[in-house]
C-alpha cells in the first residue's frame, strides 16, 4: 500500500476546523476519499484539503467526487477558506 501525500497546509486547516467543529482525519485512507469528515450545526461535511497553489483533484479523487451521492465535497485551501466555510454554514441555518 502506498502512503497518501498530505498537503502541507493540512495541519493548520484541520486545527482551524477543530476550533468550531467536530472532525476527524480520513486522509490516510487514500483511494479518493476526502481528507476530513466534519460535523457542524447538526450536519456532516466531507472536506478535501488542497494546496494553496490551485492544486486540482487527482483522477481518483475526481472519480470519487463524481460518484458520491451525498452533499458535494467541500474543498478548502487555507484557514481563510475554513472561516468562509463556517460563515456559509451559519447562513444556511
Amino acid at each position: 500500500m502506498t502512503h497518501k501525500k498530505i498537503d502541507q497546509n493540512q495541519r493548520e486547516i484541520v486545527a482551524a476546523l477543530r476550533r468550531r467543529a467536530s472532525c476527524f482525519s480520513t486522509a490516510s485512507l487514500g483511494r479518493g476519499i476526502p481528507d476530513v469528515v466534519a460535523g457542524f450545526l447538526g450536519k456532516t461535511y466531507l472536506i478535501e484539503i488542497k494546496g494553496r497553489k490551485g492544486q486540482k483533484l487527482n483522477e481518483v479523487q475526481a472519480a470519487w467526487h463524481r460518484h458520491w451521492e451525498g452533499n458535494p465535497v467541500i474543498i478548502l485551501r487555507s484557514v481563510a477558506d475554513v472561516d468562509a466555510f463556517f460563515v456559509r454554514c451559519e447562513e444556511d441555518e
